[in-house]
């Protein structure tokens, strides 16, 4: 018998701001379309929170403080998570995948108590080097890339200052830090996290695929929004790795889809041997 498609959810933490996050990611998972079925959730607008029948969540970047919630979506947001933390902590099958993205991957490292999340003395925007710890260089989603490894990277808010007990209570590594940068005294940021074999996030975004987004940030309008927010360099810089495809490519076909075929062959695997 022929095992059945599993069931991704896709947690839109976006608030509604037109973003190119969410059509990369649904991109990648129509790639998946004869394994998985998927069904995404407006979390911060219509506070819609899927239930924990599903094998895989992948929750998305978003904007604004990751500190703040309206007290409604962000408490049943972090109810879902401990439940599905708690679903593989007490040992049940199939165990429950989580990708954190950005946003959502500052949430869960501040809910988890890992470290500092602290506002960046000003945005860091474009494609960025990302250096791997030892601990990402065996990790099987980061091994293959090279290090350091290039990804978008949008932020203003950021993790430091790692509370090293509290990943040592959960089983937590860090897999990659963000660039060198030897002319400032500022902290590294911590840029991904293994929180689990199941849990895992990321500071950037692994989803952005190099020529949609080219097309996207080379309309006027759009070059005209990055430059009024962030400056003429940093979008020239931007648009000359983007062009450079090598950059982005390897990030994007091996981070998240890495994930996802993971988890299906672990979920069908453990069914196997229940």
């Amino acid at each position: 018998m022929l095992d059945r498609k599993k069931k991704i959810a896709v947690l839109d933490l976006y608030n509604g701001i037109p973003n190119q996050g969410l059509r990369c990611i649904r991109e990648i998972l129509d790639k998946f379309s004869a394994r998985a079925d998927y069904q995404f959730f407006d979390v911060r607008t219509k506070n819609e929170i899927p239930d924990t029948s599903y094998d895989i969540y992948i929750s998305s970047g978003g904007p604004g403080n990751p500190l703040e919630g309206n007290g409604i979506w962000d408490k049943k947001y972090y109810s879902l998570i401990d439940q599905l933390w708690e679903h593989n902590a007490n040992g049940n099958y199939p165990k429950k995948y989580v990708f954190f993205i950005c946003h959502s991957y500052q949430m869960v490292c501040h809910h988890f108590g890992l470290g500092e999340i602290t506002k960046r003395k000003s945005p860091s925007f474009g494609v960025l080097p990302i250096h791997k710890t030892k601990h990402g260089k065996a990790d099987a989603l980061f091994s293959k890339l090279p290090d350091p490894f290039f990804a978008v990277d949008s932020r203003d808010w950021q993790l430091i200052q790692p509370r090293l007990k509290v990943f040592e209570e959960k089983g937590a590594k860090i897999l990659a830090l963000e660039k060198i940068r030897t002319h400032v005294e500022y902290e590294r940021a911590i840029m991904a996290v293994r929180f689990s074999d199941e849990f895992v996030g990321v500071q950037f975004h692994p989803e952005a695929e190099p020529v949609s987004m080219e097309a996207h940030f080379a309309k006027p309008e759009n070059e005209e929004k990055v430059v009024a927010t962030y400056g003429k360099r940093k979008y020239d810089n931007m648009m000359t790795h983007i062009r450079d495809t090598d950059n982005l490519e390897s990030t994007y076909n091996s981070i998240i889809p890495g994930f996802i075929d993971n988890a299906i062959k672990k979920i069908g695997l453990s069914k196997q041997l229940s």
